[in-house]
């Protein structure tokens, strides 16, 4: 058979699911081994929808795919068939309703914000999960919620999606929603009264089969925004999931479901107020242990330094310990926190000019990793992947404690 002429059964029997050909070529495409048919009903990947899998024979259809120039639909199989073999295809149809589900709501969604709204759809992608749709202009949040219940409205009427081919002057009469990237013979799908596009992909054969249309988030994307939906089991799928977690948040917090925005908002209510107590009792200890770090200093000449890694202690608080230690003169003063990685903040009082606090952090993040920066008389950063006894040993011979053993 001649390249290019593979009868595409699933243009016009989108619902079968399984069929009969003949192998007409095998090739080796990339490793893998590719299967030519004389017929298939195996959608390969195209226009934002995924390809089909399933069986050939005895081998198990990995991927598909289309040669744009050629038209030729090439099957990647895991398994051994010969040309001139007469195969069955079997396709995964809970893989090909699942995307029927999902390109068909996406008809209908992206009719919705054209007659609606006038919005255009520039762009479609079926995930795994979920699907996108992007749209030519940021949407409000009402009329993505009035798109979304007049898609409904047309899903729960159950018309009926018909299928058609056209020449390319009689589409050119015809009101397309979007003007069509391919030219010659078009395929069009037509939701009855609501939608006539061209397009090549799997649809249901009536809106009712899409189940609903939900649409679960949205974001500004390149001067447009980005639509995140879901149609039929995957949205019952999305609303068991949602459901799942109210129900678990609910309990943790012994309320109603429908009383949980409030629950949550309670919540940091009381954690901002928690956190602005704890912030105080840390600071008050963070002093305390300033003045009793300041009792054990050590010194060089003139210069009493202290050198410590604090257990529980954040950036907040070592910088609290720290100020209290440096606020006499005379002093240098390099904190660590004990956790890994460490934090370090490094100071010194206005009158000591032996260290440059600065340059000591970042010969520390030379050595241990880490991140930071700041002045000759206060430099601060995180990241140290060291030991505690291993940063107190380096930053006090880097201070001129180093021929003192560790305190």
């Amino acid at each position: 058979m001649a390249p290019g002429m593979t009868t595409r059964l699933y243009y016009t029997e989108p619902w079968r699911r399984e069929f009969d050909a003949e192998v007409v070529d095998v090739t080796d495409v990339g490793g893998r081994r590719a299967v030519r048919l004389d017929r298939t009903a195996f959608y390969p990947t195209s226009g934002g929808q995924p390809f089909d899998t399933g069986t050939i024979g005895e081998a198990r259809v990995v991927d598909v795919t289309e040669d744009e120039a050629s038209g030729e639909v090439q099957h990647v199989i895991d398994g051994a068939v010969s040309v001139g073999d007469r195969v069955r295809g079997v396709i995964d149809w809970t893989r090909r309703f699942d995307h029927m589900q999902q390109h068909t709501g996406q008809h209908m969604l992206s009719a919705a914000f054209a007659h609606g709204h006038g919005v255009r759809t520039e762009s479609f992608h079926l995930g795994a999960d979920v699907s996108t749709i992007d749209l030519a202009r940021e949407v409000s949040a009402d009329e993505i919620a009035t798109a979304e219940a007049e898609a409904n409205r047309v899903v729960w009427e159950d018309r009926p999606v018909a299928i058609r081919f056209v020449a390319e002057d009689e589409a050119a009469r015809l009101p397309l929603r979007k003007q069509p990237v391919k030219s010659g013979r078009l395929r069009l799908i037509e939701v009855e009264g609501f939608d006539l596009s061209a397009c090549g992909g799997t649809h249901v054969s009536r809106t009712g089969a899409i189940g609903i249309i939900a649409v679960r988030g949205w974001e500004r994307f390149r001067g447009g925004s980005r639509l995140t939906f879901v149609c039929g089991r995957r949205a019952l799928g999305a609303l068991r999931a949602l459901r799942d977690s109210a129900d678990g948040a609910a309990r943790q917090l012994t309320v109603h479901p429908d009383e949980l925005p409030a629950a949550v908002e309670r919540l940091l209510v009381e954690r901002k107020e928690t956190q602005r107590e704890l912030r105080g009792y840390v600071e008050r200890l963070a002093r305390y242990q300033g003045e009793e770090l300041a009792q054990g200093a050590e010194r060089v000449g003139a210069v009493a330094i202290v050198v410590e890694a604090l257990e529980g202690y954040d950036a907040n608080a070592l910088k609290v310990v720290g100020t209290r230690l440096v606020r006499e003169p005379g002093r240098i003063a390099v904190l660590f926190s004990r956790a890994r990685p460490a934090l370090v903040i490094a100071l010194r009082s206005g009158d000591v000019a032996s260290v440059d606090c600065g340059a000591l952090v970042r010969e520390l993040f030379a050595r241990f990793g880490g991140k930071g920066g700041g002045r000759p008389d206060l430099a601060q950063g995180g990241g140290l992947e060291a030991s505690p006894d291993a940063l107190v040993t380096a930053a006090r011979e880097l201070v001129g404690l180093g021929r003192l053993p560790p305190g």
